[in-house]
């Protein structure tokens, strides 16, 4: 069976969300809701480092990513260690900060990543056969969401070692300076980094506040979904059955 960075680098379709309530019991939520995959906002949502394990041990079997809070080796090599399958890395603008996130998430010959008695690796008992599966389980997600990182998106999308790029369409249409009365730039620059990532062979991703427009963008070739976060949706169903309750009383 392909393990989860063969499934992303293959382009089969997921679907998860964000996870930024910074408790267990919202992330086994999640998981147990039946999403493909899940990712530990660290970057935005109010987790600390020490909580991310506790959060990866709420989601079970659910493939987790964490979005790292940006390109420190330290944060990547922490998440890593905690046990999650992959990292998402945010605000890639160059192939030299792609390049920095594989140091960061393999190990040598591939990466510079150091080896250490974490959870992932059985708490320094499974130390060697993590190494040695490592390389080949994780996966590493790079975000796009600048105008530079579009402008660099060919030589990002030729390193090797990154498994998918992920589109931010709402920090990329602040770079742009695009606003909801004319959202041409930002359609346009999304069609760039899809084209050029399908071209390289490499799967590509993004950020969707509902399901809505999935089947445009899965025929455009984007094959990984985040939706929403799970503060989205509680939000959102909350304000459901607000709306609904209210009704009955007109």
């Amino acid at each position: 069976m392909a393990n989860f960075r063969e499934r992303i680098r293959g382009g089969e379709p997921f679907g998860g969300s964000f996870a930024a309530i910074p408790h267990p019991v919202a992330v086994e939520v999640l998981a147990n809701a039946g999403l493909d995959v899940l990712c530990i906002d660290w970057e935005h949502a109010q987790i600390g480092r020490e909580r991310i394990e506790d959060l990866l041990r709420a989601a079970g079997t659910t493939p987790t990513l964490v979005r790292v809070p940006g390109h420190g080796a330290e944060a990547i090599a922490a998440s890593l260690d905690a046990g999650a399958a992959g990292v998402l890395v945010p605000r890639v603008e160059t192939a030299e900060d792609a390049h920095h996130a594989v140091a960061a998430t393999r190990y040598p010959p591939l990466g510079a990543r150091g080896a250490g008695p974490g959870r992932a690796a059985g708490y320094g008992y499974d130390i060697a056969a993590y190494i040695e599966r490592a390389n080949r389980s994780l996966a590493l997600a790079v975000q796009v969401e600048t105008r530079r990182g579009v402008e660099n998106v060919e030589a990002i999308a030729a390193v090797e070692e990154v498994d998918l790029v992920f589109v931010g369409p709402g920090d990329l249409a602040v770079s742009l300076g695009v606003t909801p009365d004319d959202p041409a730039p930002l359609e346009a620059a999304i069609a760039r980094v899809i084209e050029v990532c399908r071209a390289a062979g490499k799967s590509v991703g993004i950020f969707r506040p509902d399901t809505s427009d999935v089947e445009r963008w899965r025929e455009a070739g984007v094959s990984f979904f985040l939706f929403a976060s799970d503060t989205m949706l509680l939000g959102a169903g909350a304000s459901e059955t607000a709306a609904r309750f209210k009704a009955t009383k007109e």
